[in-house]
């Protein structure tokens, strides 16, 4: 029987965009990705990741099914525009909280907080 290494690490891994919704909260501005989606034709029935999966509200929940999955890692993606909204300038204090806050309960799953710096999310 194949088995796994004892240090294999099992995780699930996300894109900011594809998960989190809340685009226009807490002072994130726009991504090159809202953009291309509110152009007309370019993204099929005109869909946009303004709810998602409205990750940015239900993180908790989420941490808690990954919890129960047993995952050993979440591998999540940081939304630039939520973290700088103007692309430069000051950094917005609630999009650096909301990460913090998704780390912190992630850790208390014991839950390795692994965030990705750039996925396509500017």
């Amino acid at each position: 029987m194949n088995t796994f290494d004892p240090g294999f690490l099992w995780g699930a891994a996300t894109s900011s965009y594809q998960i989190e919704g809340a685009v226009a909260e807490d002072g994130r501005g726009p991504s090159i990705w809202d953009t291309f989606a509110a152009t007309p034709g370019k993204v099929n029935n005109g869909d946009t990741g303004a709810v998602a999966a409205d990750h940015y509200h239900r993180y908790r929940e989420d941490v808690g099914i990954m919890a129960e999955l047993g995952l050993g890692a979440y591998r999540f993606s940081i939304a630039w525009p939520r973290v700088q909204p103007r692309g430069r300038g000051p950094v917005n204090q609630r999009g650096l909280d909301f990460y913090r806050r998704l780390a912190d309960t992630l850790l208390e799953q014991d839950i390795q907080p692994w965030p990705t710096l750039y996925h396509w999310d500017l």
